[in-house]
């Protein structure tokens, strides 16, 4: 598969990004806010995501690969995730490819719009997801 470019800047992505966080800030939906700590800035930032929820644990996926999400998370593994008026703190540990195949399967069937992303389709193989894992990076969040 070739890498796919997003224009994360442009208008239509910014227009969506603020009505999902719109939602994510009214508890509707599957879309929580992320918020970590720039790693060059130290200002905060914050998109909204989908999580994976895993009897007791928790996943974040990065379905469009090494976003700035992902590089703020690898060099302060603190985050912040609100859903509504909640919000929790939390360490973020990223996985190995065995331990992020199984969650990856998760996400895309319950993440359609990140479908296209993806080689591994909702009907293969764990071993699939855990062949591509290295593209789309994922972590377990765990109590701060």
């Amino acid at each position: 598969m070739s890498e796919k470019r997003h224009d994360f800047h442009s208008l239509a992505w910014r227009a969506g990004n603020a009505f999902v966080a719109l939602l994510a800030r009214l508890g509707v939906g599957p879309i929580h806010l992320l918020t970590t700590t720039g790693h060059r800035t130290g200002r905060e930032a914050t998109v909204p995501v989908v999580p994976v929820d895993d009897g007791d644990r928790r996943w974040l996926v990065a379905p469009y690969g090494e976003v700035q999400w992902v590089r703020n998370v690898r060099s302060t593994d603190r985050v912040e995730m609100r859903y509504g008026r909640t919000s929790r703190r939390y360490r973020a540990h990223e996985a190995a490819p065995t331990e992020a195949g199984p969650v990856l399967k998760r996400y895309v069937a319950i993440a359609p719009k990140a479908r296209p992303e993806f080689d591994a389709t909702v009907d293969d193989p764990v071993e699939a997801f855990v062949a591509e894992a290295d593209r789309h990076p994922v972590f377990e969040l765990l109590a701060a």
